[in-house]
């Protein structure tokens, strides 16, 4: 992957079942197109439900998840399979500093987005020093029982959002049983290019399901397609004018730590997933995912991160071409302009979304176990050992602490935990 600042990405045909398609290179366009919607697919749970919680408009966050992840692909050379898209990390932050009651737009989105702003320009400023100074020292601070208990943390804090959507009554959680079922049974049972798309695909056999059990049947709430027909096919998204308050600013810029950990162990999941040692590339990607950030939040958009929704895709399909994403996020672009396609995603039942979740948020956890493996982390080792249990019980349990007027979530809990435990006990001088 030396050479030119982009690679040539040499086209592979034939067949591909169980081959891997390398980040440089590329399957057949009509393929790579279906490879992009499963990506789509695969972060726009996410990517809405984050922007929903903290009163941001979604179509919004689509958009700019698409500019981001342009950008990020920029900054990196094409050489870093990643989307990005909105961040978790933000919301009990976003949410304290803004008082959002959790219906509708946030009336004070624009405080929030100048400290989303300053957190990206601290998350630059990192990227800045990684990139002359090399990643020893982060890595010293964020060894692989830090960075893959971080990733591991975010898929368990995610749970209990993905089953309290499918808790309300009992058809939504037998509806999300089978939406798991669809999901898993074309991961298992199909091959090929469909075994490929096991999210997308099985999200529609579950979309199906759901309107031949509700309007069909009159099992369940049916959906309602009348706002689609009324929706606009072409509209522009809200765009909202940051706000710089200092003290949301100096609330919310911390995060950029809980991003570098998260970046950190996507990168290494990756390098894992691939072989091919992307630690070059660590400094251009921090600033990638930094300056995204610094321009998402200048719009209205919520805070970007490489997303382990779409590392969980590629662990299960094999295919890490970095053009997927150009693609993915040429779509996420378009379907930012579309009021249609916002309408749409509120037709998709919460039963399938919560059962798509469920795998989603899965493979996130399993991703952060991923890296343990895959970097040989010795759990006979007591640090290691301590360090793991304490994070990852801190993030599931959502264990948050209070400073004063604001608050810090499980997440954050949980990464500063275990960088600060692991130094500690001795992990950081030791490089352990």
């Amino acid at each position: 992957m030396a050479g030119s600042y982009f690679p040539s990405w040499r086209e592979q045909s034939g067949s591909i079942e169980g081959r891997v398609i390398a980040p440089d290179e590329r399957l057949p366009w009509p393929q790579m197109l279906a490879m992009g919607v499963q990506h789509v697919v695969a972060m726009f749970g996410s990517t809405v439900l984050a922007p929903l919680l903290m009163g941001f408009d979604p179509n919004l966050a689509i958009f700019m998840s698409g500019i981001g992840t342009l950008l990020f692909f920029a900054v990196v050379g094409g050489r870093v399979p990643s989307y990005l898209g909105s961040s978790f990390a933000f919301i009990g932050l976003v949410i304290a500093v803004t008082g959002y009651g959790g219906s509708g737009l946030n009336a004070n989105i624009g405080v929030a987005l100048g400290g989303i702003i300053a957190c990206g320009v601290v998350y630059t400023l990192i990227g800045l020093v990684v990139q002359a100074s090399g990643t020893g020292w982060i890595e010293r601070l964020m060894p692989p029982v830090v960075t893959g208990a971080v990733v591991a943390v975010i898929g368990l804090n995610l749970a209990p959002i993905a089953v309290k959507g499918v808790s309300a009554q009992a058809f939504d959680g037998w509806v999300a049983l089978a939406t798991v079922l669809c999901v898993g049974g074309v991961a298992v049972f199909t091959r090929g290019m469909m075994q490929r798309l096991l999210i997308l695909v099985g999200l529609l056999l579950a979309y199906v399901l759901y309107v031949v059990l509700t309007n069909g049947m009159g099992l369940g709430k049916p959906i309602d397609f009348t706002p689609v027909a009324q929706a606009a096919w072409l509209g522009m998204p809200h765009f909202t004018t940051p706000e710089f308050r200092l003290d949301a600013m100096m609330l919310i810029a911390p995060v950029a730590v809980i991003l570098v950990a998260e970046n950190l162990g996507h990168l290494k999941a990756v390098s894992a997933m691939t072989g091919y040692n992307l630690d070059r590339y660590v400094g251009r990607a921090f600033i990638g995912d930094g300056l995204a950030t610094v321009v998402s939040g200048s719009v209205g958009g919520t805070g970007l991160t490489t997303y382990a929704e779409n590392i969980g895709v590629m662990a299960v399909t094999r295919i890490y071409s970095t053009l997927v994403f150009v693609i993915a996020a040429a779509i996420a672009v378009l379907l930012g302009f579309s009021p249609k396609f916002g309408a749409v995603i509120l037709t998709i039942p919460g039963p399938v979304l919560g059962g798509v979740s469920i795998v989603v948020f899965g493979l996130i956890a399993v991703a952060g176990a991923r890296i343990w493996v895959e970097n040989k982390v010795d759990f006979s080792n007591n640090r290691n050992l301590i360090v793991a249990a304490v994070t990852l019980v801190l993030g599931a349990g959502d264990f948050t602490l209070h400073f004063g007027g604001f608050s810090l979530g499980g997440i954050g809990t949980a990464t500063f935990g275990a960088i600060l435990l692991n130094a500690l006990l001795g992990g950081a001088r030791r490089g352990a």
